[in-house]
């Protein structure tokens, strides 16, 4: 078990830890404890003390039910941290800068320490004296230490020595005015300086994986700056290395690449295996339980590595099916489907198309679809549902081919959900066990009994909790969350069919009022992002946020439609609007729409789209933008400040899908910006664009903005200040859903419009504003 104690600053002390006996009531308390953890049969309790005097520093052993004192591991001035145990339970490690010089400096020297249970002592495995240590490098406290499956290895951290903070001679540092604080952005830096603003807390902690050999005393480093991530076999043996820094520069503009290594773990000799890894869905190289054996996938195949020789094979290829995402409509590489990874004996992988899940084998056997066709001919997604216990170890390494599978599945058409059951000898379909016109959850199993979690739900059905076994035969309902829905009143969800302009079938969400009168003319809400229908039977919680809640606007009243939309590259602003229009005009054809009294709303990528299609249409009486890029042309070259990318790559292989560069695709970038059409607009607009956006810059709100502004269309721009892409506080959430409701109200259904609509909120006034605005309107939900 995992230390659960908190990490802290060297000059934080230990606080009380209580530890109790739930049979008998009896307790005891440890003072001064930083770090803790229980092996997993209950018996061993490991601590680390933290004092102000430092005396009764150190790790102590304590065996709950003996009246004996706790046993020093190792004590005396120092920092005690990283309590781990290994998977048997039979040892464990911490490290302690105990005996070092400096220990109170920035620069504290630590060592690997190692306790077989129920020794002694704790002995010094990993010092700055170990042979096969890099002389640039020491045992760090900033990673937790672990340990080989077998426990015959453990895997260090190291990092170079931390930089003492002190000025030499105690000298005072300059004053403010003298202090020059510049950032320098170089053309041949892997990630541009906001990218390393992001990453440098990151950085400054991050070590490098070493294997100790227990057994000989035997350290190898394996990992370092030319190859900083490293991923161990379950024996130890081997590692596969990942370097990405000849590829860092890309990721301004397209995705992210490594270069692959095998590397020998006796020894550190490394070998180049494969270049030019793509960070895909499933592009990682995913172990075979006996280490033999390497999975990943790459141009819309899966392919096999033999990490003893690095001989790399196709594995997917002589299937004449697609293994990628066929719906993908990005300009870059197609996702991987996915995969249920590793059978347990590492015999074969188990890989998803669509719809159906295939069994391939390393030694060259025919693949196997293990679900027989039957997702294919039906149209259902099958996927493979592990259910091992909630509190299980990893003895499970794999999926047991000597066990039933079990699976989760789900029509694409109808979107109906539930379980099956196989196996992998079985020749015939899967077996259905619990099949509903809902959404259907795998939460969990218990510890110690054949007994499973699931909730299922609609939109107008809680996700209550559901008690089973593992043939889902008579599921028992555990809790009634609709029981606080009976005094309001619900919508209900249908799938809506559909075809775009160019003829392709597409699929609708659409949600209705209670007591829906279909001879009565309703305001249409349409919401939009991507493809949505998925979401048909998903259960919306009544409550504020970034975007319209569709439960909240049905119960009021209003018809809300969530269509798909696909797209073309290069052209992203005229897809939403070739699927956008059908959907309504599909929704109109029912003959319950109001079609002058329709609205539309969308945050960030679905507030670009309600932005452009404003240029291009006026269908919609009132729309909401919110985080809308107004000019792709500027948004190119801007930064996506929570993470400090560049944000190129999004226009060029990413959502806004235009494929090439500003310079080689700048008509494409003036075609889809809205500014540049904005004298067509005729539909009133409101948007929010936050100044702390970390994702779209906030200008570009100003953008729009202003260019609807210079052009007199009645639009308004919220800035929640400090607020960042999606709001977070919940005061801002409830002020922008309540604003949104009387907007959509006004323009919508004739309600008269309120204060702020008609005369702004002066800036010096809008505190005053706020408090008048919370007091006078409460949210309000239909009652039934």
């Amino acid at each position: 078990m995992a230390s659960t104690g908190v990490t802290t600053s060297e000059r934080t002390y230990g606080t009380d830890l209580v530890l109790r006996d739930l049979a008998i009531g009896g307790e005891h308390t440890f003072p001064g404890v930083l770090d803790y953890s229980i092996a997993r049969d209950g018996r061993t309790l490991l601590y680390s003390v933290s004092s102000r005097t430092q005396t009764e520093n150190g790790v102590y052993a304590f065996t709950p039910g003996e009246t004996f004192a706790p046993t020093a591991l190792l004590a005396g001035r120092g920092r005690y941290t990283k309590l781990t145990w290994d998977r048997e339970q039979t040892q464990a490690t911490f490290v302690s800068d105990h005996g070092n010089t400096n220990q109170r400096s920035a620069s504290a020297r630590y060592t690997q320490y190692l306790w077989p249970r129920g020794a002694a002592e704790a002995k010094a495995v990993v010092t700055t004296k170990t042979k096969g240590l890099p002389a640039d490098l020491v045992v760090s406290d900033r990673s937790t230490a672990s340990f080989s499956r077998d426990g015959k290895k453990l895997y260090v951290g190291a990092a170079p020595p931390s930089k003492s903070s002190r000025r030499p001679g105690g000298a005072t540092p300059p004053a403010d005015e003298e202090k020059v604080t510049a950032d320098l952005w170089h053309w041949r830096d892997g990630y541009v300086q906001s990218v390393q603003k992001v990453r440098a807390s990151q950085e400054r902690s991050r070590t490098y994986r070493g294997v100790l050999d227990l057994a000989s005393g035997t350290y190898t480093q394996l990992a370092d700056k030319t190859l900083p991530t490293v991923t161990l076999s379950d024996d130890g043996l081997r590692a596969l290395g990942y370097d990405d820094r000849a590829y860092r520069a890309r990721t301004d503009y397209d995705g992210r690449y490594s270069d692959v290594y095998v590397v020998d773990a006796t020894t550190g000799t490394r070998k180049l295996v494969l270049s030019q890894l793509r960070s895909e869905s499933g592009s990682s190289v995913q172990w075979s339980p006996d280490g033999k054996w390497g999975c990943y996938y790459q141009a819309q195949q899966w392919h096999l590595l033999d990490t003893a020789t690095g001989k790399i094979q196709p594995l997917t290829a002589k299937v004449r099916l697609a293994f990628h995402n066929e719906d993908h409509d990005r300009p870059e590489p197609p996702s991987a489907y996915g995969s249920a990874g590793w059978t347990k004996d590492s015999a074969s992988f188990l890989v998803y198309d669509r719809y159906d899940v295939w069994q391939f084998f390393p030694d060259g056997r025919a693949p196997r679809n293990v679900t027989a066709g039957e997702g294919r001919k039906q149209k259902i997604q099958f996927r493979v549902q592990r259910i091992e216990p909630f509190d299980a170890d990893d003895d499970e390494r794999g999926v047991d081919p000597m066990r039933p599978l079990t699976l989760r599945a789900e029509s694409e058409v109808t979107r109906a959900s539930g379980f099956f059951q196989t196996s992998f000898t079985a020749t015939a379909a899967p077996t259905r066990l619990l099949w509903a016109d809902k959404a259907h959850r795998y939460l969990g199993r218990a510890q110690e009994a054949d007994v499973l979690l699931f909730s299922a739900s609609r939109f107008d059905e809680f996700p209550d909790v559901y008690a089973t076994d593992p043939s889902f035969a008579q599921p028992k309902k555990l809790t009634d969350g609709a029981a606080q829905m009976a005094a309001y009143a619900w919508g209900r969800s249908e799938l809506l069919q559909f075809k775009n302009a160019e003829g392709v079938p597409l699929a609708a969400t659409l949600i209705k009022p209670p007591g829906f009168d279909a001879k009565k003319k309703y305001p249409l809400i349409v919401y939009i992002y991507e493809r949505l229908s998925q979401n048909v039977h998903n259960f919306v919680n009544p409550a504020p946020g970034t975007s319209i809640n569709a439960s909240f606007y049905a119960s009021n009243g209003y018809l809300v439609l969530l269509p798909d939309i696909v797209y073309k590259t290069a052209q992203p602003g005229q897809s939403a609007l070739r699927c956008v229009l059908p959907a309504i005009d599909a929704a109109a054809r029912l003959g319950c729409v109001d079609e002058k009294a329709i609205g539309i709303q969308g945050h960030s990528w679905g507030g670009y789209q309600i932005a452009y299609m404003l240029t291009q249409t006026n269908r919609f009486r009132a729309a909401v933008a919110g985080a809308p890029v107004g000019n792709m042309t500027s948004a190119y070259s801007g930064i996506r400040w929570g993470s400090g990318s560049p944000r190129q790559f999004q226009y060029e292989t990413g959502q806004s899908r235009i494929g090439r560069s500003l310079q080689a695709g700048t008509q494409a970038f003036l075609d889809n910006s809205p500014i540049f059409h904005i004298e067509r607009v005729t539909t009133p607009v409101m948007m929010m664009a936050n100044d702390h956006d970390d994702a779209v810059p906030w200008y570009q709100g100003i953008e729009l903005f202003l260019a609807l502004r210079r052009h007199g269309k009645p639009s308004w721009l919220f800035n929640y200040n400090n607020e960042f892409h999606g709001l977070r506080r919940r005061a801002d959430q409830k002020d922008w859903a309540r604003r949104m409701q009387q907007y959509f109200d006004h323009y919508l259904k004739g309600a008269p419009a309120p204060a702020w609509l008609e005369q702004g909120i002066p800036y010096i006034e809008r505190e005053e504003e706020k408090e008048k605005f919370n007091a006078a309107t409460p949210p309000v939900a239909a009652d039934k």
